[in-house]
């Protein structure tokens, strides 16, 4: 074998690896840029939350809901907070309303009604 070939021979062996180093490294830049994005847009959104909850802070001040208030159906709920009243927005509610019964009365399970009538009986009731 002579030197021309055995050169020849290492050029070939080169040229793969090359062209796989060289994908390397733009995939590294376009993951690099994707990162500088992201970062970014934590940044902005970090910003967003410290500015929000300073305004919130001070407009907050008096209670959407007093005891005095009485009975709210989901619907008042919804109009007090600010949300709309279609039937999602107000089954959403009403479900969340009941899960924050449920949790903040621990006595209470999930099979009572959270508003029995008194003398009713709600042994019989199967499905709430």
């Amino acid at each position: 074998m002579n030197t021309t070939t055995v050169l020849d021979l290492i050029a070939a062996r080169e040229a793969a690896p090359s062209g796989a180093l060289e994908a390397l490294r733009k995939q590294m830049a376009n993951l690099a840029a994707e990162v500088t994005a992201i970062d970014s847009e934590l940044v902005d959104l970090a910003t967003t939350r410290q500015t929000l909850t300073r305004i919130l802070e001070h407009k907050v001040t008096e209670p959407v809901f007093t005891h005095g208030s009485g009975v709210l159906r989901a619907k008042d709920v919804c109009l007090a907070i600010g949300i709309g009243t279609e039937p999602k927005h107000t089954e959403g509610i009403r479900a969340k309303l009941k899960r924050l019964v449920i949790w903040a009365d621990p006595d209470r399970n999930s099979t009572r009604p959270i508003h029995p009538h008194p003398g009713a009986d709600i042994t019989s009731r199967t499905n709430f």
